[in-house]
């Protein structure tokens, strides 16, 4: 390596170091010319963005900015990872899941990932899905101790552990050699089903697996049922660790010490498009599970394995293939946070069973971040940085306070039969469902750019999941509704409902808003026809008569509004519009029913124009 002298140039030195008021006072000159007279901190915090559990991202960080020591790799509190190496360091293992019930189908599948990358195997069992009977055909041909399996069988966890432990006894597989997880969460089948469990057998296996199977964990901490009813990440953070401290407390009371119980455990997260949040999440996961290691007595020992799955939250039904970007960002975010195991699930999971092709991309999109990216190569990569390290630090925070609440209440169990975690997560899901309804977080292919016209992608259905617990929420819900009533009017009829779109003036005055109504409609399954040219209204009206529409949009400027809304409204009317809609803010206009804009409820305006449309 050549060392450079130093010839004290400083390639900086002219320049003298901008001040914070400084920059905020560039910022209050930008919003200024917005039409916001706003200056200082409130010009900051203009630009700044509300997040769940109260937190706020803040358009700047600096070193002011720094959260409180994260440690090293490999070493409590574990922020930059469980191992010395670092969380992404080496690769993430890549896990895919089979949830079939015919066991010769899930072998063919199962056999084709790992030829081709998959580096575990998580299989759901049980159920209406693979019955435990149906294992040993399912792993037939698995080399067990090259490709841990990691089990979630419900309510027959206790049967389908000990007939995965059968099957490495029965093929020579032994002591250290055997790896994987049995999956035992009673909690987590209680949060699915409602259901309580006997816990018993779970620490009956974690015993057995810290006397034989030192490779093995017995017990799996489930953050999804909370995420898939609408968690908040704090929320979902605050419920795992409630769980994880219940099972070392039932694992304890069974003999087992405080560090061979923390051993057994393995904690299982969602990662979501919103990489921040994601890699955040994962951090403070690590960095409060050590704390209750050590609150615990096993100080140095609370190192967390996390598996990290895409979540099903974000899958959508429309535009699918959309939602192989979702699940690239998402993994990026886990393995960047530091995950032991990704799971991406494929594009088509909320359509029913995956198909080979959405199999092939979902363990690939792994192999391209690790091999091509070399996500792999940097210990923390997210280490270091200002914003990370304070929302890791913020959001650590206000889970501690959440699971606090629900120790407080008696532990997980408690709280969950109590109902604290439902109606905590419900108020969260409302109030996000709301952003949803506003499109202020939008939706790819649902509530932005949906594509009536798209083929439909048609998958086998798949088994039942387990229900009768917290419910299950997905971001396209709402608007799937919507789309299922058009598609059914379509079946029925032959034709979606339709709007007429009344665009006044030259483009340049109503493109922007035609494009945003068009889209808008199109998101709840009405199809909008576009008037080529309106002079007047009488040329309006004709092409309204033509269309075939019951419904009229005005789009243009509010100069061109302020001259023609209401005459053209009226001609529509005339001409038979049941309801003349204006895009842009609410105003006076006459013949006007109803305005669309930018944050308007979009769910409501929709329900209410297909119920007026008659859409069943």
């Amino acid at each position: 390596m050549t060392v450079l002298p130093d010839d004290g140039l400083s390639l900086a030195a002219e320049f003298p170091d901008a001040t914070h008021e400084q920059w905020q006072a560039l910022v209050s000159g930008v919003l200024r010319k917005s039409g916001k007279e706003v200056s200082g901190t409130a010009a900051e915090a203009a630009l700044s963005t509300a997040l769940e559990d109260g937190l706020t991202t803040r358009p700047l960080y600096t070193a002011h900015d720094a959260a409180a020591d994260p440690g090293y790799p490999g070493f409590a509190p574990f922020v930059r990872g469980g191992r010395p190496q670092g969380g992404a360091a080496g690769g993430w293992g890549v896990r895919q899941r089979h949830a079939g019930a015919d066991p010769a189908g899930v072998n063919e599948a199962l056999l084709a990932d790992l030829e081709n990358g998959v580096t575990s195997v998580w299989l759901a069992v049980g159920g209406s899905g693979l019955p435990v009977s149906g294992i040993a055909r399912a792993l037939d041909g698995v080399y067990l101790d090259l490709a841990p399996v990691a089990l979630d069988a419900g309510a027959e966890y206790a049967d389908a552990a000990r007939e995965l432990l059968r099957l490495h006894a029965e093929r020579g597989i032994t002591g250290e050699q055997a790896r994987g997880t049995l999956g035992a969460d009673p909690l987590g089948h209680e949060a699915r089903t409602g259901q309580e469990l006997d816990a018993a057998p779970a620490a009956e296996l974690a015993a057995r697996c810290v006397r034989d199977h030192p490779g093995v964990r017995a017990l799996t901490v489930d953050a999804l049922p909370y995420h898939e009813a609408g968690a908040s990440a704090a929320e979902e953070l605050g419920a795992s660790l409630a769980t994880g401290l219940a099972y070392l407390r039932q694992l304890t009371d069974a003999g087992l010490s405080v560090q061979d119980a923390c051993a057994q455990l393995e904690f299982r997260y969602a990662a979501t498009a919103d990489q921040f949040l994601t890699i955040a999440k994962l951090r403070a996961a690590r960095r409060l599970w050590a704390r209750v290691a050590e609150v615990c007595g096993a100080a140095g020992d609370g190192a967390q394995r996390q598996h990290a799955v895409t979540s099903p939250v974000m899958m959508t039904r429309r535009d699918p293939w959309v939602n192989m970007l979702r699940g690239t960002i998402a993994c990026m975010a886990a393995g960047v946070g530091g995950a032991d195991a990704v799971t991406v699930l494929p594009f088509d999971d909320a359509l029913g069973l995956p198909d080979a092709f959405a199999r092939r991309i979902a363990r690939n999109t792994s192999t391209i971040l690790i091999e091509e990216s070399h996500l792999a190569r940097v210990i923390d990569p997210a280490g270091g940085s200002w914003y990370v390290e304070r929302l890791t630090d913020e959001l650590a925070h206000a889970a501690w306070e959440f699971f606090q609440e629900i120790e407080r209440a008696g532990g997980q169990g408690a709280a969950l039969r109590s109902g604290l975690v439902r109606e905590r997560i419900a108020a969260t899901w409302a109030e996000r469902s709301k952003r949803l309804a506003e499109r202020r977080e939008p939706i790819t292919g649902v509530s932005e750019f949906p594509h009536l016209a798209e083929k439909p992608v048609v998958r086998e259905p798949a088994p039942a999941a387990p229900a009768g617990g917290l419910p299950r929420v997905r971001r396209d819900e709402a608007y799937e509704a919507l789309r299922a009533r058009s598609d059914a009017h379509l079946a029925e009829s032959g034709a979606r409902p339709k709007v007429f779109i009344a665009a006044l003036g030259p483009a340049a005055a109503h493109t922007a808003r035609a494009t945003f109504a068009a889209n808008l409609f199109q998101a709840g399954g009405i199809e909008p026809v576009h008037d080529p040219v309106s002079v007047d209204a009488a040329t309006a009206a004709g092409a309204f008569a033509a269309s075939g529409a019951t419904v009229a949009c005005l789009c243009s400027s509010d100069a061109l509004y302020a001259e023609q809304a209401a005459e053209v409204a009226a001609a529509l009317k005339a001409a038979g519009a049941r309801r003349v809609l204006l895009a842009g803010r609410p105003g006076d206009h006459q013949d006007v029913d109803e305005y669309v804009f930018a944050g308007c409820d979009a769910v409501a305006v929709l329900s209410s124009l297909l119920d007026r449309m008659g859409v069943a």
